[in-house]
């Protein structure tokens, strides 16, 4: 087990917690954490580049002359890729740049990247968040005595949904929230530091295993 100090949003030291050694003191993959960002981005990516192929443009339904007798070279159609205004060969279609990764290599990217930031100092434990305004102030003033420098990244994770955590992050523009269950690797090797609460730890170590 990986022994883990518990904070107070105040920025005291109110207790420790034990983490899973295989979750949070693993091996670090780093050929397999770059797979899964590249093939995060991949699936972002829009590929929406497309033509009309003679197939998909309208007309051409009639056979422009008849085969013989005109001293013109032979058409059946005038969306023929050669004449103006045709279809396109071979041009871009729609398509889907992403790809299916095994889920056990995803967990094995997810659990290096939390591992990385337990072994660099860059996962703190919260005893829990609680906003009462959801001011941005009431966000920043929880790094300021947790003693997080200002240009570091912060990933935000929360056990549930949270609106007033949500509406002070906002603003923010090197800092984002998640709950637990939706934590992925891009986003944590996105983001330097990591705040987390002890209860989305559990959700952290019950869903990804």
């Amino acid at each position: 087990m990986v022994d883990m100090s518990v904070h107070s949003v105040e920025g005291e030291k109110i207790g420790e917690i034990k983490l899973k050694e295989d979750m949070f003191n693993a091996k670090i993959n780093k050929h397999i954490v770059h797979q899964i960002v590249k093939r995060y981005l991949a699936e972002k990516r829009r590929g929406t580049a497309s033509v009309k192929g003679r197939s998909d443009v309208s007309g051409g339904g009639k056979k422009p002359w008849k085969q013989k007798g005109t001293g013109r070279a032979r058409a059946g159609t005038t969306r023929s890729p050669l004449w103006t205004g045709g279809g396109v060969v071979f041009g871009p279609e729609n398509r889907d740049y992403g790809y299916t990764i095994p889920r056990k290599m995803r967990l094995v990217a997810l659990k290096s990247v939390l591992s990385d930031k337990v072994k660099n100092d860059n996962l703190i434990v919260l005893d829990k968040i609680e906003i009462e305004n959801g001011k941005t102030r009431d966000i920043t003033n929880i790094f300021d005595k947790l003693k997080i420098e200002p240009e570091k990244k912060i990933i935000i994770v929360i056990e549930k949904d949270d609106e007033k955590i949500k509406r002070a992050v906002n603003n923010l523009q090197n800092a984002m929230v998640i709950t637990a269950n939706k934590l992925n690797t891009y986003d944590l090797v996105n983001y330097q530091k990591m705040l987390v609460t002890k209860d989305a730890l559990k959700i952290i170590e019950e869903v990804f295993v």
